[in-house]
């Protein structure tokens, strides 16, 4: 089992960039596919970018492709995701999960741990 802890979100104005972060702690990140998904009000929690164990593959929702860029460090059991050029329909509660699938899902049903996640906030 792994907890996940996400960090670094804000309030930042459009065309700002921001890195969020996700500790996992527990079992060692490295045994999971990680992803992240942003939930905004009075909407469905939806897939932004995922990982692979070996960080050597990538996913990305076609809203955020180009913009962000999802990273991990095995060796500090974080994942980053890097958001450039923020626009104010990317304001949301941000989310860290993890899978243990043999794939890259982009579904949140294929993800088993949830962090409690962090707020982003971007300005017009």
């Amino acid at each position: 089992q792994v907890q996940l802890v996400e960090s670094g979100g804000g309030l930042v104005q459009a065309g700002d960039s921001l890195r969020v972060s996700c500790a996992a702690s527990g079992r060692a990140s490295s045994n999971y596919v990680m992803g992240w998904f942003r939930q905004a009000p009075g909407k469905e929690r939806e897939f932004v970018a995922a990982i692979s164990r070996s960080g050597r593959s990538t996913n990305y929702a076609d809203s955020v492709k180009g913009r962000f860029t999802i990273s991990r460090d095995n060796a500090k059991n974080t994942v980053y995701l890097q958001m450039n050029s923020l626009k104010p329909e990317d304001t949301a509660v941000y989310y860290c999960a993890a899978s243990t699938r043999s794939y890259v899902p982009v579904i949140t049903g294929n993800y088993d741990y949830w962090g409690q996640g962090t707020q982003v906030t971007v300005s017009s």
